[in-house]
């Protein structure tokens, strides 16, 4: 049997050009404020990984099951009912989440439809703490972060 292969890998597409194909202009608008808010915490310039999601920095991962891949320490992704923030483990950071503003959140995702609805102070702080803690947890459990 053939082993699965991941679908979201970094690839040399272009973010400008993704991010100024979406159609709506306001959602266009609060990539472009994502993006740049993402770079000023990452200092590191952004890849697309698959065809809809924009990344920052990555690390390689490998399980006991012997799977193994590489995936973006943050990102974002503006699909079409919200923009969604590939953050990492949320759970961690209820207190800033309840000062956030209007959003919803799964394990690892926030999903934010305005930016005009959340407190974007309190969201780069959200950003530049998962940033940090994605990248220290990562080099902890033996994962190569690669920079």
């Amino acid at each position: 049997m053939a082993k699965a292969q991941m679908k979201t890998k970094a690839n040399d597409g272009s973010v400008q050009d993704f991010l100024g194909r979406i159609a709506n202009a306001r959602r266009r608008e609060d990539a472009f404020a994502i993006l740049k808010m993402m770079q000023s915490v990452t200092r590191k310039k952004p890849r697309m990984w698959g065809s809809s999601i924009v990344g920052f920095d990555e690390y390689h991962y490998k399980y006991e099951s012997g799977r193994e891949g590489d995936m973006c320490l943050i990102g974002f992704s503006p699909r079409s009912q919200a923009m969604t923030l590939y953050l990492g483990d949320l759970a961690r950071y209820a207190p800033m989440l309840g000062r956030l503003g209007k959003h919803t959140n799964g394990q690892g995702c926030l999903h934010v439809r305005k930016l005009e609805d959340v407190d974007r102070d309190v969201l780069k702080q959200l950003v530049s703490e998962a940033y940090k803690n994605n990248k220290a947890k990562h080099k902890q459990s033996g994962n190569r972060v690669i920079e």
